[in-house]
């Protein structure tokens, strides 16, 4: 498996230590509103906004740039691998491929960049850096292999995941795409965080899927997750629902977001494997906040919320892992992004999510 080759192997150090940041989309009408909203409420793990109003910034099209094949139509985003120029532009996509793969500089402008017009809360934050002073590592994200292979279709409707050629393309795009966007997030000296968004995976089991192996989805996550890392950032996987906790954590990640609110019960069912994830430095990213529905958020508080975090806490310690000891590798996020929800109902999810790591963290104080 060949993935993009390191520059510098070390990373800044990051410490969770119960910091709250974010899952992705706001649903403001412009990046400068989102960037203020997230410096107001995570100041210290600030990351990029993707507004859904934007077409061009949904899962299937803000990380498709470059890639020849993949059709991006007005109504419809689809593959088609029966161009008379197809076979010419793939050569050429991993010719540039192989070339940053022993040059990672030429990773810089290259077809992996994603553009201002698909990423412009990912250009508007990175001049924001500059300016803030608390923060302690910056966030972004990419759309999953997985989720973009069974949500990419061909004419007749056949999953791009199927074409061998598609995808491996596309898995390697994606991981090229995750190498620029650490080194460009890296850029500010910060560390760099970047969360493969893969809510596909809760389908995983069922009849759709039938047909794909774990260990073919674990290749390819694995080789954007080294990307990630051999780039000098932290990967993390996002997965808004239920899904096959023990495969994720067998992974070598560096950190799982989940929606605790909803699922806790079904990692918690996984203690053991959790307990080794954390032994060898993994990080949760909590998403205890709810998103899923106006009942539930306005339902919450954050003295509710810390209540339900220190339950869960206790479900999964042992001797070692107390509530401090797991707070300090756990991120207190929203369960899933906010950009489908009203614009009070998300400043409520982001309030609730500033208060919960406060009250936690003045609670079961961590080493600094």
């Amino acid at each position: 498996m060949t993935t993009i080759a390191a520059t510098d192997f070390s990373r800044p150090v990051f410490k969770a230590n119960g910091l709250p940041t974010l899952i992705g989309s706001l649903p403001v009408p412009d990046h400068q509103q989102g960037l203020e909203m997230i410096f107001a409420h995570t100041p210290a793990i600030p990351l990029w906004p993707q507004l859904p109003g934007n077409p061009l910034e949904g899962m299937m099209r803000q990380f498709i740039e470059g890639m020849p094949g993949i059709i991006d139509g007005l109504d419809r985003t689809y593959f088609d691998t029966g161009g008379e120029n197809f076979e010419t532009e793939l050569l050429a996509f991993f010719e540039d491929y192989l070339a940053a793969n022993e040059n990672p500089d030429e990773l810089t402008n290259s077809r992996f960049t994603v553009s201002e017009e698909r990423g412009g809360g990912l250009y508007r934050l990175k001049e924001e850096l500059t300016k803030q002073s608390a923060i302690q590592a910056v966030k972004g994200q990419i759309t999953g292999p997985f989720t973009l292979l069974t949500g990419l279709k061909d004419l007749d409707n056949r999953l791009g995941y199927y074409d061998p050629t598609i995808r491996e393309m596309a898995v390697k795009g994606l991981a090229a795409k995750a190498a620029w966007q650490v080194r460009f997030l890296r850029e500010s000296g910060l560390p760099a965080i970047v969360f493969i968004d893969e809510p596909a995976l809760a389908g995983l089991g069922s009849s759709s899927f039938i047909s794909i192996s774990l260990e073919d989805i674990g290749q390819d996550l694995t080789e954007v997750i080294d990307a990630i890392q051999q780039a000098g950032g932290y990967a993390g996987i996002h997965v808004c629902a239920n899904t096959d906790w023990e495969f994720l954590l067998s992974l070598n990640l560096d950190i799982l977001s989940f929606d605790a609110h909803g699922y806790f019960d079904r990692l918690a069912s996984s203690k053991t494997k959790v307990h080794e994830f954390l032994q060898r430095g993994g990080i949760i990213a909590w998403g205890g906040v709810p998103t899923s529905a106006a009942d539930a958020i306005l339902a919450e508080s954050a003295e509710s919320l810390v209540a339900r975090w220190e339950s869960h806490a206790d479900l999964i310690a042992d001797s070692h892992w107390n509530r401090t000891t797991i707070l300090a590798q756990t991120l207190i996020t929203p369960s899933c992004g906010t950009g489908s929800l009203t614009f009070d109902l998300a400043k409520r999810v982001l309030e609730l999510t500033r208060d919960v790591s406060t009250t936690l963290r003045q609670k079961y104080p961590q080493n600094k």
